[in-house]
């Protein structure tokens, strides 16, 4: 009934009438999501960004519980932005985003897509602006958030065409397609626009100084864009492009130092012809240069993949108020061993060729039965289908065992 709730990372809001069925990847301790796909073949993803807005220390939604509230809710990536924009005006964005005492907040752009069109969603507290991206083809790709390519802009001119991708700053220009009402307003009275001129949304909310993080974020934006660019030189963007660009380490789309190391990569083909089904390939482990990207597909009677789901725990530090007292362990099955497997990747430089090899075939074999579903090939059961997320990881954990 409409008296349900829905228990957030920090906030309890009402429930909606009905959800769709969602795949996420996302830190373990938060209700929320980094990104995901419905059903439906819609794909969210955010990316943290600072603002002339303060952000809010009190606990409100996260960047990443609006990510999971606009798949669980948006049967289309306009739907999906509908549902966001609406929560965050009503709720606003705020709370610490990492499992630890000292609070690290901030707020956040998102890449929206589904078979037919892509967005760019950017945030400034309450405040909001989208940017609608037209395609041939969309196709978008998510790192950790640390990039993304959907769908081609209505103007081909500053992108590659056909790709649009994030990092953690601001990127929608003048096209602004939506906005909060009372966006220009709140830059007229806080002195941050004149009111003349084209209003652009990046120029007049990002900070005039940027924290080091942000100024990294520029080369990976301009380095995805250019990589992007050159692909789409050589003919179309296809799931293996993007997933070369998830694993470049040179351009720092692909982190590996600890505290920020990429923590989990996705990559999704959602084609245009509603008869074929979208394929959403995920890690499920760190580092995507050393991991294996997996195909998952919805379809009725979906095998459970327990070794990728994290632990619950009974008094969780997350949920205990002061919260992040303590730590605990969440890594689950597949992530434990995926690092033993690295460890002995770094120490026996041999074996770990080897290993990287038969993990990069596991991945090809993947790839290709993706291509054959897609080109109408091969008609895999129904059974297969559900069992494929699971059968993957399986082979997976042979290999490091």
């Amino acid at each position: 009934g409409p008296h349900r709730r829905r228990q957030c990372t920090y906030l309890e809001i009402e429930q909606a009438e009905r959800t769709h069925a969602v795949v996420l990847s996302r830190p373990a301790w938060l209700w929320g999501a980094e990104m995901g796909a419905n059903e439906h073949g819609v794909c969210v993803g955010n990316e943290g960004v600072w603002t002339r807005e303060p952000v809010g220390e009190e606990e409100a939604l996260l960047g990443m519980d609006l990510v999971r509230l606009g798949l669980e809710r948006g049967s289309s990536a306009r739907e999906a932005l509908e549902v966001i924009t609406a929560l965050l005006e009503r709720y606003g964005q705020g709370g610490s985003c990492k499992e630890e005492p000292v609070p690290f907040i901030y707020h956040n752009t998102f890449l929206l897509a589904d078979r037919s069109e892509a967005w760019v969603l950017e945030t400034a507290g309450r405040y909001w602006a989208a940017q609608r991206i037209q395609g041939e083809r969309a196709l978008v790709i998510l790192g950790r958030g640390e990039m993304g390519s959907p769908a081609s802009p209505s103007k081909p001119e500053p992108f590659a065409e056909g790709s649009r991708n994030i990092s953690n700053q601001l990127s929608v220009g003048r096209e602004i397609t939506a906005e909060h009402a009372g966006l220009r307003q709140r830059a007229r009275s806080q002195g941050w626009w004149s009111g003349d001129g084209e209003f652009s949304f990046a120029e007049v909310f990002s900070l005039p100084h940027q924290p080091p993080r942000m100024e990294a974020a520029k080369a990976r934006y301009r380095a995805g864009k250019e990589l992007l660019r050159q692909h789409a030189g050589r003919g179309h963007i296809t799931a293996e492009t993007l997933m070369a660009i998830l694993r470049d380490k040179d351009s720092g789309i692909c982190v590996d130092s600890e505290g920020f190391r990429t923590a989990g990569s996705m990559v999704s083909v959602l084609p245009r012809d509603p008869t074929l089904p979208c394929v959403h390939f995920f890690t499920a482990t760190p580092d995507p240069s050393r991991s294996v990207f997996k195909p998952f597909l919805f379809v009725a009677n979906l095998k459970p993949v327990p070794r990728v789901r994290s632990p619950t725990f009974r008094d969780d530090p997350a949920k205990q108020i002061p919260r992040f007292q303590s730590t605990v362990d969440r890594r689950h099955e597949l992530y434990r061993r995926h690092q033993a497997a690295l460890e002995l990747m770094e120490r026996d430089q041999e074996r770990g060729q080897k290993l990287l090899q038969a993990l990069r075939d596991l991945e090809k074999q993947g790839l290709e039965g993706m291509k054959a579903l897609l080109g109408g090939t091969v008609t895999p059961s129904p059974e297969e289908l559900a069992d494929l997320f699971f059968d993957c990881v399986e082979a997976e954990m042979k290999f490091y065992t």
